[in-house]
C-alpha cells in the first residue's frame, strides 16, 4: 500500500507528460492534414534579409541590415540585464544593505550611460537611417 501511495504522488507529472505528448503529436500533425498543400512561387522563393538572392560570394551588399540586427542584440541584452537587476535592488525580502544597494543603484547608471552614449553614436553616424 505505501508504494502505490508513492507512486500517486507522480501521478499529476504523467498526466501532464501525457498531455504534453498529445498536444505535440497534434500539432505536428493536423498542419499536415488541414494546411494547403500548394504554395506559390513566391512562398517558396529564397529570402534573404531584404534583398535579391546572388550566386558570387564576391558581390557587393548593404551591411545595414547587420548594423540593425547588432543593434538589436545590443538592446536585448540591455533589457536582459535590466530586468534581474531591478528585481534584485529593489525587491526588500533578499536583505541587501543600504550601502550595496547604492553601489548598484550608481553601477548600473553607469552601464546605461555608456549604452546611451554608444545608441547616441550609432544615431549621428547614421547606422538607423535606412537608406
Amino acid at each position: 500500500m505505501a508504494g502505490s501511495d508513492f507512486l500517486l504522488e507522480y501521478l499529476p507529472i504523467l498526466i501532464f507528460i501525457g498531455l504534453a505528448a498529445i498536444i505535440g503529436i497534434a500539432f505536428l500533425v493536423l498542419p499536415t492534414i488541414l494546411a494547403p498543400s500548394d504554395p506559390d512561387q513566391e512562398k517558396v522563393s529564397t529570402y534573404e534579409c531584404g534583398f535579391e538572392a546572388f550566386d558570387d560570394a564576391r558581390m557587393k551588399f548593404d551591411v545595414q541590415f547587420y548594423i540593425v540586427a547588432i543593434l538589436f542584440i545590443i538592446v536585448d541584452l540591455d533589457v536582459a540585464f535590466l530586468f534581474p537587476w531591478a528585481v534584485a535592488l529593489f525587491n526588500p525580502e533578499l536583505g541587501m544593505d543600504r550601502d550595496f544597494q547604492i553601489f548598484a543603484f550608481w553601477s548600473m547608471f553607469v552601464f546605461l550611460a555608456v549604452f546611451f552614449i554608444g545608441f547616441a553614436y550609432e544615431w549621428k553616424k547614421g547606422a538607423l537611417e535606412w537608406r
